[in-house]
């Protein structure tokens, strides 16, 4: 396929959602969303309202168009985990997550936590979160896992996640811990609504109590909250 338009070509860096579009019968071509389409097949509304399911669950499909068998592959951003708080339940939590195929990345202000030799192989962010989560292009395919346990760190990052379209946002904390962060929160501006996003004390409730066992049901609950959007 020949991309003459040099934002689609951009739209596919910036992980911004494309479908390339391809007829059976002919072999035609085409790439596309919303904003813009370049390629051999006319791609029309109909296409992209088969295309939307598609990009929103990263999923190829063959489809009938106009009596034509098109084949959609979805061109979009990988799942994301976000892990604030390079405590002892990041470690099994990031390894976890990796061989579940989301992208990993721990953030941490600390420096002795937050080590190579502690989370190899994985993108790691020395910076307070706040200013870590504004830059990262939070969307609707990140998950963000706070367990600092420490509101200066936990409280900031709620409000950027909060602030943002993540599918999954979730505090490590007892209930009565996380009654005092809602007031905290509360009395700095942020929504019931948002408030209510908030997936605490974080994960599924399996019984478990070691840091394996913790990661293993928050890693759950993401999966189980990006299945049911």
């Amino acid at each position: 396929i020949r991309l003459n338009d040099h934002r689609l070509v951009r739209a596919i860096l910036d992980h911004t959602p494309v479908a390339l579009f391809a007829r059976v019968s002919t072999g035609d071509l085409a790439v596309g969303n919303a904003t813009h389409r370049s390629g051999e097949l006319l791609v029309d509304d109909t296409h992209l309202e088969a295309a939307a399911p598609l990009l929103a669950q990263g999923r190829t499909a063959l489809q009938e168009i106009d009596g034509q068998e098109v084949l959609i592959r979805p061109f979009v951003r990988p799942w994301r985990l976000l892990i604030v708080g390079a405590v002892h339940i990041a470690q099994p939590l990031s390894t976890m997550a990796q061989l579940a195929g989301f992208n990993v990345t721990v953030i941490d202000p600390r420096p002795p936590y937050l080590t190579a030799d502690r989370f190899p192989d994985l993108e790691r962010v020395n910076d307070w979160p706040d200013s870590a989560l504004q830059g990262m292009d939070l969307d609707a395919r990140t998950a963000v896992a706070i367990l600092s346990h420490d509101h200066k760190i936990d409280d900031p990052a709620l409000r950027a996640a909060l602030d943002s379209p993540a599918f999954y946002i979730g505090a490590l904390g007892s209930r009565r811990n996380h009654e005092r962060r809602l007031q905290r929160l509360s009395q700095d501006g942020t929504t019931a609504e948002q408030l209510d996003r908030i997936q605490a004390p974080i994960g599924l409730d399996i019984g478990g109590h070691s840091a394996g066992e913790i990661a293993v049901s928050i890693l759950a609950q993401v999966i189980a909250s990006r299945s049911s959007h």
